[in-house]
């Protein structure tokens, strides 16, 4: 799961809070309201998260005594002075705004600036991928095949959480694939040492601020304890990554254990709390997000919404070359423009977009829940440029650069940062325009050694 959902985020945050004083974010790094994650906007798509949220849609419980926390009067970080100082003047405006002095002291008693965290924070604007490859990842053959056992090991819980909420299984599924690869990727941060880093230290001190009242609360609520808080390194948690904002105002005991536990080995509350946030701002069961769809060459389709069978009036039809269904007023987008593909997207795709606030993560998110459910991958062909890879071969390029010690971290077959910048590097060292495209030009390049 990446991390960078945490900068569109903040789009909204003003209004979000006037909204409800806290919101939940859509899994990941976000606010109070609908936030765009750093998903930016196409055709160029920074590999980014968002989070959103709204009005509370549960009733959140009494407070209850946080297991687990030891006292300590004074919160330290021997690592950084400053960090210290910083610590001893929000304690004051922590306790203002609620949270117990003892649950402050037992959370800071041991809390660190992390350097990492900063570093992350001020880095993830640099990598930014097109929309074909960000799509690429996000339904590759691991991830679907994935998806389709977490469909089916957890179907009987997934089967409830339809019912209870009307959100389809396979949108559930596809919403925890992107977040945390079906919670194998959550992080392991520790959610005070990285919220307090970066209300200190980072880019939207006040944001995050509010992101660790919220995570104080949650400890004071008795819904995790200390020892279990993580969560990625900009304040993401659990299974379908719900920032604490967004936790406070959506999370739900779908288990009826009493605690809101996104973070358990048993998926059920995170998966529940995804399908009651999509459930809260307005998913309709059997609509679909979208639908790709042929559009006649040159013709202009803005931002008109209309019924399918009228848009099928002016040529525009699915890849069968019929008419979409009539399942409400839609409207075209080409996120890479007319030379790329097209999708007819309904009113579930933008209730997606409150999860995350990029077209880019909404088609991903419909996308792979339409692979899991057996749909066949995107037909119509993207302008890359170059000559793309299969997935396998994506495997064997990031070996190859590995091999020759470019500095490739995993053979995953999944193109980010670290394999963009093995390639550009490589191709620097060639005398080749690095443009850190994985091509099969790049891949002949490298030969088999």
């Amino acid at each position: 799961m990446s991390s960078r959902h945490v900068s569109a985020m903040i789009a909204g945050l003003a209004a979000a809070l006037a909204l409800a004083g806290a919101a939940m974010a859509a899994p990941v790094e976000t606010s109070p309201r609908p936030k765009a994650r750093p998903g930016g906007t196409e055709p160029a798509v920074q590999a980014v998260r968002v989070a959103s949220t709204a009005l509370p849609a549960t009733v959140l419980r009494p407070l209850a005594r946080p297991e687990g926390l030891a006292t300590r009067a004074t919160p330290v970080s021997a690592n950084n002075p400053a960090f210290t100082r910083w610590i001893q003047g929000f304690r004051g405006r922590a306790l203002g705004r609620g949270i117990s002095a003892r649950v402050f002291d037992a959370a800071f008693r041991n809390a660190r600036y992390e350097p990492e965290v900063i570093a992350k924070d001020r880095n993830q604007t640099e990598f930014r991928t097109e929309i074909w490859d960000y799509l690429d990842n996000a339904a590759a053959p691991p991830r679907v095949d994935e998806g389709r056992k977490a469909l089916r090991r957890h179907s009987r819980t997934l089967s409830r959480i339809e019912a209870a909420y009307g959100v389809e299984a396979k949108v559930v599924v596809a919403v925890w694939g992107l977040e945390s690869r079906y919670g194998t990727r959550m992080g392991d941060y520790p959610m005070i040492d990285a919220l307090a880093t970066l209300a200190f230290d980072g880019r939207r001190g006040r944001f995050f601020e509010d992101q660790l009242v919220a995570a104080l609360k949650i400890l004071q609520s008795g819904d995790v304890r200390l020892r279990d808080f993580t969560g990625s390194w900009a304040g993401a948690m659990g299974h379908t990554q719900f920032i604490p904002t967004s936790y406070l105002a959506y999370a739900v005991d779908f288990t009826g254990d009493g605690r809101r536990d996104i973070w358990s080995d048993n998926p059920a509350d995170a998966l529940a709390s995804t399908a009651a946030y999509l459930k809260r701002f307005g998913w309709r069961k059997g609509m679909p997000w979208g639908v790709e769809v042929k559009v006649p060459r040159g013709a202009t389709v803005g931002g008109a919404k209309r019924m399918p069978s009228d848009w099928a009036k002016r040529g525009v039809v699915g890849m069968d070359g019929r008419a979409v269904r009539d399942f409400g007023a839609a409207r075209i987008i080409q996120p890479a423009g007319p030379a790329g593909a097209s999708f007819m997207v309904f009113a579930n795709f933008d209730v997606i977009k409150r999860y995350n606030n990029a077209d880019a993560y909404a088609i991903a998110v419909g996308h792979l829940s339409d692979r899991i459910n057996g749909g066949p991958p995107i037909r119509s062909a993207w302008p890359r440029g170059y000559d793309p890879l299969s997935f396998d071969q994506k495997k064997e390029l990031q070996r190859r650069l590995k091999r020759r010690g470019y500095g490739v971290e995993k053979i995953d077959g999944l193109i980010g940062p670290n394999t963009v910048d093995a390639i550009r590097a490589f191709q620097r060292d060639r005398g080749i325009t690095p443009d850190g495209h994985p091509s099969q030009q790049v891949l002949r390049h490298l030969g088999g050694g």
